[in-house]
């Protein structure tokens, strides 16, 4: 299983990936898909000021639809136990999305260099 960040979502919903890393595409092949619900949140949050016209829910019923996405079901108490552990950023949302990929030790797809210095497991 791989997780995918925000920005992954919105590229693969408006059919950008060709725009990911060689490697982002590979594991988005071979892998099955997970998204955590802090990543639909803040697509949700850019819909509502404007930056996304989709709301969260077209996107990931889409993303479901094409390629197998589906939203994690980890518990969400065990994803706030590993984000009290990700001290490195301020932003909930990538503390969040990094703490789900960990808490199932998983990769996660992001281009987001402070992530990439942070998990050792994100790939682009």
């Amino acid at each position: 299983m791989i997780y995918l960040d925000t920005h992954v979502l919105v590229r693969l919903y408006l059919g950008d990936a060709d725009k990911l890393g060689a490697a982002a595409r590979q594991a988005i092949e071979d892998q099955e898909l997970v998204v955590s619900p802090a990543a639909v949140l803040e697509l949700e949050l850019l819909h509502e000021i404007g930056r996304l016209h989709p709301t969260a829910s077209r996107v990931v019923s889409l993303l479901a639809e094409d390629l197998g996405l589906r939203v994690c079901d980890l518990p969400f108490r065990t994803v706030v136990d590993q984000a009290l552990k990700e001290a490195w950023g301020r932003d909930p949302f990538d503390r969040l999305i990094v703490a789900n990929a960990k808490a199932n030790n998983a990769p996660l797809v992001t281009k987001d260099d402070k992530i990439h210095r942070h998990y050792s497991r994100a790939l682009w």
